[in-house]
């Protein structure tokens, strides 16, 4: 975090001060008054201008960054992450971790991936207004999960019309779920939807 000590006549005089030096808005700093302004005999002897330590506070991506990295290192295991992408104006950043053993971090279908996606944004977002989706990748693997489900669900849109019968895919989170959906979209002869409650909420393949 960056921090300097300022003065100016007045307390918000100071603030000013140290938001120019610290070129950051109000709503991105702290601060603490050391010392009080007050005036001096007459107005003029002995007069103590405001003297503010101000403070400027770690941007969510910078808190993701740091959160990951402690939680990381934790885990003793080797991984490094890495800010990949800052989309400022979408409200995400993506970040990327790396290492030996990614099947530790990746988990069964991504789980451990998507729990600790869920847990980074978690921490970053507690108490605040504006939302930062952090989205976790490890070498790739969302690609390359994205494209499996794309090919599983042509497969089973396939069988489904050739079957004339509806299927049911194991559960899912909201986004692989979403990855079936749009896949199909277009897809003439059959036609998806969910059910059941998270976690157990599944997309089904109906032939029509």
């Amino acid at each position: 975090m960056q921090r300097v000590i300022v003065t100016g006549e007045t307390i918000e005089e100071a603030l000013d001060e140290g938001l120019e030096k610290l070129d950051a808005k109000r709503d991105e700093v702290n601060y603490d008054v050391l010392e009080e302004p007050k005036d001096g005999f007459l107005g003029i002897f002995g007069r103590q201008i405001a003297k503010l330590e101000v403070t400027k506070q770690k941007s969510k991506v910078e808190k993701a960054l740091v959160f990951l990295e402690e939680l990381l290192e934790e885990m003793d295991l080797g991984f490094e992450v890495e800010l990949v992408e800052n989309r400022v104006s979408d409200n995400e950043a993506i970040f990327n971790i790396s290492g030996d053993d990614l099947g530790i971090i990746i988990g069964h279908r991504g789980n451990t991936l998507d729990s600790l996606q869920y847990l980074t944004n978690l921490a970053v977002n507690k108490g605040e207004k504006d939302y930062l989706h952090v989205a976790l990748d490890a070498e790739g693997y969302r690609q390359r999960r994205k494209q499996t489900l794309k090919n599983l669900a042509l497969k089973l849109a396939k069988k489904s019309k050739k079957e004339g019968r509806q299927i049911t895919l194991d559960p899912m989170p909201p986004h692989e779920r979403k990855i079936i959906h749009k896949s199909l979209q277009k897809v003439s002869g059959v036609a998806t939807q969910s059910k059941g409650q998270d976690p157990n909420r599944k997309v089904v393949i109906n032939a029509s």
